[in-house]
């Protein structure tokens, strides 16, 4: 999500994080998706009859949806032990780079694609690329404060924080909204991405959409200010807030452990996130410019009404080309794809990060738009 209120990233990687498991009572080695890979007609068969399918592919992205992928893959590579599915949660922008500079077969990102990025994406394809909406998870703001886990910030308030117009815990906008908190007279230090992260763009598109006059700044994979500390992905930025106290920070929800979290306004008061309250934002939201019955992105509500619908959520995509040359490779991502946009595959990402899971109808349009696909 960028231009205005249109757009919607947990350890640091430095290579690819393969997760495999072996095949049970074969010595069959993986191969290369080249060489071992169903053909189309032969994905459909194993499909049908229940057969494992093979190769290997790679991703890169969201380091947000990084437990979500741990179980997807597992799973996948359970039932399919000939696969090998690799994912590097580099963050979005990162994720972004690879996958438009062919190493590797798709991406994850918080954002879809934008600008010159989808002509990009659509040069390295062959054809469009495709932003699949796979992970629903809110975003946290996270703090560091003694004796506070839980706080009720507005959005013209935490705007001011992070630009630096509201410096101290005890400060009369904080203390409004939390008349029962002993809040301290203590230095707030905030705390943003350091690399691109479409984490970042949705905190700044919700600052701008909910506060326009304190943030001023148009929506963003990169930090629009100088000042305050900042982390290297979402790992990076949740120990920063972990070390330092008196630290405020934005981070996937899963990724908040034992830090205090802020609820945000709604037009009927405070909403805490859950994965119920994050389902309910993205039930709301409607299709972005460029979206077709195959191409998936989604405008969110940033000022909800009711306080059912918790405003900063983040919606990962998965980006795939809807043309593969590499008949093996594309088939691949598609098995893999149409397992994380199933039942199972957003079970297991529940299970695994507290996501909410696609409506019926989101996995629906998701499921279609990948069988779409076209390989070789």
């Amino acid at each position: 999500m960028r231009h205005g209120n249109r757009r919607f990233t947990a350890i640091t990687a430095a290579s690819f994080l393969a997760l495999s498991l072996a095949a049970c009572g074969s010595d069959e080695a993986v191969k290369s998706p080249s060489s071992d890979a169903k053909t189309d007609s032969d994905a459909k068969t194993s499909e049908s009859s229940g057969a494992a399918i093979s190769g290997s592919i790679a991703g890169a992205g969201a380091s947000s949806q990084e437990s979500a992928m741990k179980a997807w893959v597992a799973e996948f590579q359970g039932k399919n032990s000939g696969a090998t599915i690799a994912y590097d949660p580099v963050g979005s922008g990162a994720g972004i780079e690879q996958f438009i500079g062919e190493k590797v077969q798709w991406a994850g990102s918080d954002a879809a694609l934008e600008g010159d990025e989808v002509a990009a994406a659509e040069k390295r394809c062959g054809a469009p690329a495709l932003n699949l909406p796979m992970y629903i998870s809110p975003v946290a703001v996270i703090f560091n404060l003694e004796g506070v886990k839980d706080l009720n910030l507005k959005a013209e308030t935490i705007a001011k924080i992070f630009s630096g117009d509201i410096t101290k815990w005890n400060d009369p906008a904080i203390a409004a909204d939390n008349p029962d908190v002993q809040l301290p007279d203590l230095a707030i230090t905030p705390v943003h991405r350091a690399d691109k992260s479409g984490t970042t763009e949705n905190f700044t598109d919700y600052l701008h959409a909910a506060a326009p006059e304190a943030w001023p700044h148009e929506p963003d994979k990169s930090w629009p200010i100088s000042g305050g500390e900042s982390g290297d992905k979402t790992a990076g930025l949740v120990d920063v807030v972990n070390r330092s106290q008196g630290a405020i920070g934005y981070a996937d929800a899963s990724q908040a452990g034992s830090l205090g979290t802020v609820a945000l306004e709604t037009a009927e008061g405070f909403v805490k996130f859950s994965a119920k309250t994050a389902a309910a934002a993205v039930d709301k939201a409607k299709p972005a410019e460029g979206a077709s019955d195959t191409n998936l992105p989604l405008v969110l509500d940033r000022k909800p009404e009711s306080k059912e619908a918790y405003p900063l959520v983040l919606v990962t995509y998965e980006i795939a080309c809807s043309t593969y040359k590499n008949a093996d490779e594309g088939n691949l991502v598609k098995a893999f794809l149409k397992y994380v946009a199933s039942d199972e595959g957003q079970k297991a990402a529940a299970n695994a990060a507290g996501s909410a899971p696609l409506s019926a109808e989101m996995s629906a349009k998701v499921t279609a738009a990948i069988d779409s696909i076209k390989a070789g």
